[in-house]
């Protein structure tokens, strides 16, 4: 369509659609181009659906004709309230001349002439030759060579309720179709979530077989259940979007059960890992790391989520249930994300421990990637004139200065200026309710220590 010029530029939509349809019928091959057998639809003059019928119809063409002549005309039925019965072998039966009151004369009359001409069109009819009496059962099967996209197999427990081929939706409410196992819908009300067919017939799995055997798929669907919390596997018969039979897997691919769980954690979430005290640490020293320095790997939830089988994939073959989950080593996992530049300096550029000068080793709290917390008491930093920085020299740490009783007394970013004008005030308040402690008049000269006075 974009080689030619348009007054009305044809949907890319609707365009691909019918690509999609003339492949299926045959008549263009995967590469676009036209078949011997489309050239041979296209000679018939009608539309590509009722062409194919036509032409595979074999020694049920001319019932193929009258199909084709009550579904290229206005529907000869007139409904009584309300829109007709959708029965397809209703209409053969008019035109087979069982009377009847809704049926619209005019309109059959027109499509009598359309099936003589189908008919002489093929060579069913000569001034030597009369078509022989139909057999109406071949009807849903021929109905179906013209629209396979619309068979339909009933939804479980739902009468008259219809999954289609192509996955759309479909309804009836009339006797006729309601019970049927399979039906092939040849006109529907175009409603996208559920349409309701006004035309179509009842099939049997038997005949749908016999259509479309080479084109059912059978594959192999390895997925995490998250209500069982487990990987299940199925062994699935497939036509289009109709599920024909499934049966368990009892050995799956372990590179379709590492993806599975893969993604599972990528849409539910990383909750379903075992996130241990050792992983959790490592993964705020790189979120702190990687708002530093963006080359450091992200490793927020998003960011892990997106990447599962790069990073995580490959260590879930064996996983089979949430259990198994817990044996992996996450922390390990997260590590092998770094270079090897990045391992050899991850202790540097952030510690798990900064030594203060009492001698203690005292843990950094990174879960404020964009404040790395130190909790110390004041008694052990006497002595420190500056605080610590980390990534590098980048980030000042956040000093929790503590009382005796492990409450901060002070919160700061800026050790030199509470020693100058915070520490007097602090030590004025607690040297009185601490007095076992040493609370020196200047902090900087006096020993750091993490006991009391001496007596």
């Amino acid at each position: 369509p974009a080689d030619l010029s348009w007054l009305d530029v044809p949907p890319i939509a609707a365009y691909g659609q019918g690509i999609d349809l003339l492949t299926e019928l045959g008549a263009v091959d995967d590469a676009g181009r036209v078949t011997e057998h489309g050239k041979a639809m296209a000679e018939l003059g009608v539309h590509p659906r009722l062409a194919h019928m036509l032409l595979k119809a074999g020694g049920d063409r001319q019932i193929a004709c009258q199909l084709a002549a009550l579904l290229s005309e206005r529907d000869i039925l007139r409904g009584q309230g309300g829109p007709p019965d959708p029965d397809i072998t209703l209409r053969l039966d008019a035109m087979a001349g069982h009377r009847s009151s809704d049926v619209d004369e005019a309109a059959l009359h027109r499509v009598r002439q359309e099936a003589r001409a189908l008919e002489e069109q093929l060579g069913l009819r000569t001034a030597s030759r009369t078509p022989r009496s139909v057999d109406l059962g071949a009807a849903p099967s021929l109905l179906a060579m013209a629209y396979p996209d619309r068979v339909g197999k009933r939804r479980p427990g739902q009468e008259g309720r219809f999954l289609l081929r192509n996955g759309l939706g479909a309804f009836s409410t009339t006797a006729s179709l309601t019970r049927a196992e399979w039906i092939v819908a040849a006109e529907l009300d175009g409603d996208p979530k559920e349409s309701k067919i006004y035309l179509g017939a009842a099939l049997d799995e038997a005949q749908v077989l016999a259509l479309y055997a080479d084109q059912i798929e059978v594959v192999d669907e390895v997925e995490w259940d998250i209500g069982a919390e487990k990987v299940v596997a199925k062994r699935i018969e497939r036509l289009g979007a109709i599920t024909l039979s499934e049966k368990p897997v009892k050995d799956p691919d372990p590179q379709a059960v590492a993806h599975a769980v893969a993604s599972a954690l990528a849409r539910e979430g990383l909750t379903l890992l075992p996130w241990r005290a050792d992983a959790l640490e490592l993964r705020a020293r790189l979120a702190f790391l990687h708002g530093v320095d963006p080359t450091w790997p992200d490793v927020s939830d998003a960011a892990l989520q997106a990447r599962t089988d790069q990073w995580l994939a490959p260590h879930l073959v064996e996983i089979r249930k949430k259990g198994d989950l817990a044996k992996l080593d996450i922390a390990r996992l997260v590590g092998e994300m770094l270079t090897w530049e990045q391992r050899r300096t991850l202790d540097e550029l952030a510690p798990t421990h900064l030594e203060v000068p009492s001698g203690s080793r005292i843990r950094v709290d990174y879960t404020d990637p964009r404040s790395p917390v130190l909790a110390v008491k004041l008694q052990e930093v006497f002595g420190w004139l500056d605080t610590p920085r980390l990534g590098g020299g980048k980030v000042p740490v956040t000093l929790h200065l503590l009382s005796p009783a492990q409450r901060p007394v002070q919160v700061t970013k800026d050790l030199a200026n509470f020693w100058k004008n915070g520490y007097f005030e602090v030590r004025k308040d607690l040297r009185g309710r601490y007095p076992k402690h040493p609370w020196p008049e200047d902090p900087l000269t006096a020993p750091a220590t993490r006991r009391t006075k001496p007596r």
